[in-house]
């Protein structure tokens, strides 16, 4: 995680930086959590089963924002490598922060969705065409991180069981997000085939994903049991657990709802109605499993309240897990027709507005003094 330094109380921009320079050459893929946690909340705040005009504007809004934010972050992060070339390749060899390389195309994910559910309305057919170029680029992006940075810890890391955290998640994840923006994108394409490569595409990006991620939280509960909690530097990582397990359940949901169409558009109708069966199963089975280790985040991170948990970028961890979790909650109320999860939807969902507002008021903070803006690459932190 991006670790942060006291600082004296003041108003003067970057004071916490020797140049506003040192905001590009300190830049790390860290800040692209923020653009996970605003665009999932953007997403959430416009599936609520509630028709307020209002709301679903404050949702847009927020992927506009969210847009932007992702252009600037990919900007500085560009700069970075052009201009300290050397150093920004330091991120290869440390065993945290370059796990936030998954971080990239699972915020570009969040855009990708808003384009379908916010562009599509708003500028027509024409941003279908946007939004599969950018799907197929997130693909590519989060298999290259889900094979490449698992090699890395393999080959050029160091690391350690009572040192794991659930960050370890992040880079395989990645490609968990693509399969789900996929069910999101197949439908609307024109053309049949097309339509079958995507889904198809997705279920191969759903299972490259979920065992890894499963195999991880199995080590995570052994790391635990024996050597207690991280850090609380790492406290937000608690939650990141939530996140295969939400992001999975909403894959299975929304690829199930689009393969019997698909299927038997493609001559396949009897594995589309299996799909579709099989998905919804998949998906309820999955949201109790990431019930249990919600509690357990919550748990956790009321224990680490008791001492108080210093602010850094890792506390975005808070937000996008929470936010597929309550993307899931949403889709299966829609699926199963039930209260319940109507009604606990809504609440999962003000809880990320509640942690999205404290967290966003934070970041803005440590931006403007420039104490967030610290890469333990060149820092003298790196293992």
């Amino acid at each position: 995680m991006t670790c942060t330094h006291s600082v004296k109380p003041g108003i003067k921009p970057l004071s916490h930086l020797q140049h506003p320079r040192e905001a590009i050459r300190h830049f790390t893929p860290n800040w692209f959590a923020a653009t996970m946690g605003t665009g999932v909340l953007s997403l959430a705040l416009a599936q609520l089963p509630v028709a307020n005009p209002g709301l679903h504007a404050i949702a847009e809004g927020l992927w506009l924002f969210n847009i932007v934010l992702f252009v600037v972050f990919t900007a500085m992060y560009a700069a970075r490598w052009v201009m300290f070339f050397d150093e920004a390749r330091r991120i290869f060899g440390h065993s945290t922060v370059s796990m936030f390389f998954g971080t990239i195309p699972m915020g570009l994910a969040t855009l990708i969705n808003g384009f379908l559910l916010f562009g599509l309305p708003r500028w027509g057919d024409g941003v279908i065409h946007l939004a599969e170029v950018l799907w197929w680029l997130d693909v590519a992006m989060s298999l290259a991180c889900g094979v490449l940075i698992p090699y890395m810890m393999f080959t050029r890391q160091e690391h350690s069981i009572d040192q794991m955290t659930a960050v370890w998640l992040l880079p395989v994840v990645a490609a968990e997000v693509a399969a789900a923006s996929g069910g999101l994108l197949a439908p609307h394409l024109a053309d049949a085939h097309s339509q079958l490569v995507v889904l198809v595409t997705s279920y191969v990006l759903w299972a490259f994903s979920l065992p890894v991620a499963f195999s991880i939280l199995t080590i995570l509960l052994l790391r635990m049991a024996l050597h207690k909690l991280p850090h609380e530097n790492m406290a937000a990582s608690s939650w990141l657990t939530l996140g295969p397990i939400g992001t999975g359940a909403l894959g299975m949901l929304l690829l199930g709802a689009d393969a019997p169409a698909i299927f038997a558009a493609n001559g396949l109708p009897g594995i589309g109605e299996i799909a579709a069966g099989l998905g919804l199963v998949a998906g309820i089975t999955l949201w109790g499993f990431g019930l249990w280790w919600m509690l357990i985040a919550l748990l956790i991170t009321l224990r680490y309240l008791r001492a108080g948990i210093p602010f850094n970028l890792g506390w975005w961890g808070f937000t996008f897990p929470l936010g597929v979790y309550s993307l899931a909650t949403l889709n299966l109320a829609s699926a199963l027709h039930l209260t319940f999860f109507s009604v606990f939807g809504c609440v999962l969902v003000a809880l990320l507005v509640v942690m999205w507002l404290i967290v966003a008021k934070r970041t803005v903070q440590g931006a403007w003094r420039g104490e967030l803006f610290v890469s333990p690459c060149i820092a003298g932190l790196n293992k």
